[in-house]
């Protein structure tokens, strides 16, 4: 059986609606890779070094992250040896699968939120002002709020000029409970006061909010570690997730801020936003690959539902299902 077949098989045990929201959400992306590959195709009837040339270049321009395609590429040369593929069409569904090995590989990272049942769980959000974070905040108590839990929300961020009311809007949005100080204030003591209330609320998951600088690395790793003793404190072995946000749009510029803040607290998930605004969406694949941390979630436009579990089959359906339709043998 084919490699799209199987692909197919798998995404048709899945719901129509998290599949259209995978294609629509890629749809920049796979309208600016697609072309591209499928105009390569047209040029490139056999597989020679020419062809690799270019291939590199696309997957490069889709952010995949250079060190990543250049592992694609030499993995490719050596199937379509193995293989002994001389016409480039053949080596089509090679590069569908390979991008799926790439985010398989080393699989012993989960892409599960680690929820803790009949105890309270503990997400703290970290990344840079401007990614998205807080409207995320909001769109995850939601997604959890629908599932029957009871979460409350803690306005972490006292530094952001407007940061503190942006989440208490989205709080009164969702019906979730806001702790939040006075703008300025300490942000461990924050979380401290929003723990106890999660605990008199008997809360399910408690959702905290941090200040996003970057300016200032040392800084920025000793209030985080500062937080993150205060939960430990309060709850040992807590934060349960430590959840990265990054904008999509920015690309490479992402994987550095990821990197810095890999650096500074144990990341435990991405969380990547404006998916849908970006035909770059091939930084999935460079985070997986190079930060060897799980994407969790991604966001697919504005509306509240559009914050998706992340899963690596319906990503490459979203990236490659025109050709996948094509594929009716």
């Amino acid at each position: 059986m084919s490699f799209f077949k199987k692909l197919k098989e798998t995404i048709s045990r899945q719901t129509e609606q998290v599949t259209n929201k995978f294609k629509e959400g890629l749809s920049k992306t796979r309208n600016s890779f697609s072309s591209k590959l499928n105009d390569l195709f047209a040029r490139y009837r056999t597989v020679d070094e020419d062809f690799f040339e270019e291939l590199e270049e696309i997957l490069i321009s889709a952010d995949v992250g250079v060190n990543t395609v250049l592992e694609l590429i030499d993995e490719l040369k050596f199937e379509a040896k193995r293989k002994n593929i001389q016409e480039s069409s053949e080596l089509r569904e090679v590069i569908t699968e390979k991008l799926v090995e790439i985010y398989d590989r080393g699989g012993t990272l989960s892409q599960d939120v680690n929820i803790q049942e009949n105890s309270l769980t503990v997400i703290l959000f970290v990344g840079v002002n401007g990614v998205g974070k807080t409207t995320t905040i909001g769109k995850m108590a939601h997604m959890y709020l629908q599932q029957g839990k009871n979460v409350v929300l803690a306005a972490g961020d006292t530094f952001r000029a407007g940061a503190i009311e942006q989440l208490e809007v989205w709080g009164s949005r969702v019906g979730a409970d806001v702790v939040r100080q006075a703008s300025g204030s300490d942000p461990a003591a924050v979380i401290y006061d929003a723990i106890k209330t999660a605990r008199e609320k008997n809360a399910d998951i408690l959702i905290c909010d941090t200040a996003g600088r970057l300016q200032n690395k040392v800084n920025l790793m000793s209030e985080l570690s500062k937080i993150k003793r205060v939960i430990d404190r309060e709850i040992p072995n807590a934060p349960h997730e430590v959840l990265l946000v990054i904008d999509a749009t920015t690309g490479q510029n992402g994987l550095t801020q990821a990197k810095v803040f890999k650096e500074c607290t144990d990341v435990t998930g991405i969380v990547l936003t404006k998916l849908d605004g970006t035909a770059k969406g091939g930084i999935v694949l460079a985070i997986r690959n190079e930060l060897q941390v799980p994407v969790k979630f991604v966001g697919l436009g504005e509306k509240m539902d559009d914050l998706q579990p992340f899963d690596a089959g319906q990503f490459v359906y979203g990236l490659f299902s025109d050709m996948w339709e094509s594929d009716r043998d």
